[in-house]
């Protein structure tokens, strides 16, 4: 059953060469998003996934913008809350930010600064992995609120950029692998 799951998810992921820069391949998740039995069966593999190894979290952690479209349904199903980390200026409140470099340049991530409370269990949810540049931030964030990071969750890693190797000692998991 859950290879079927599996296939039908990694069917709906749709290859575009070339974009957004030549030479790059892009993984499009929209299909995914479009197709409601595949959709579902992605959350039904997260779902099966952080309940087989983690049995007490306490929030599901999105990235801005498609770790919410994932996250906010995982945390759903898991009964727990959702925590958005956001773009810089996009947040109300006292918010905790940080920097960091990219392939093309700087950005800076933000959350609430009562998001959290320390020693909290969550689990950071983005769609794609590829540099780890961002994933790594917003482990530092999380890490500022004393939270306690038990996973790094995607759909999509991109192997031959070794982006999970920023990541540290933070476990990781992905539910497709690409080179």
């Amino acid at each position: 059953m859950s290879d079927e799951r599996l296939r039908r998810v990694r069917d709906r992921v749709r290859p575009f060469p070339d974009f957004p820069e030549p030479g790059v391949l892009f993984r499009d998740i929209s299909p995914l998003l479009k197709d409601p039995v595949a959709f579902r069966a992605l959350i039904d593999l997260l779902e099966d996934h952080v309940r087989a190894l983690y049995p007490k979290i306490d929030f599901i952690v999105g990235l801005d913008s498609r770790g919410f479209l994932i996250g906010t349904p995982l945390a759903q199903r898991l009964g727990i809350g959702f925590v958005p980390v956001r773009k810089k200026g996009k947040l109300p409140g006292a918010t905790e930010s940080i920097s960091y470099s990219l392939e093309y340049g700087k950005a800076e991530l933000e959350v609430q600064s009562d998001a959290v409370e320390p020693g909290q269990k969550v689990v950071i949810v983005d769609d794609l992995l590829a540099t780890g540049g961002t994933m790594r931030a917003a482990c530092e964030l999380l890490k500022r609120l004393k939270a306690e990071i038990l996973e790094c969750l995607v759909i999509i890693e991109l192997k031959a950029l070794k982006g999970s190797e920023k990541l540290n000692s933070v476990p990781f998991y992905s539910l497709l692998q690409y080179d």
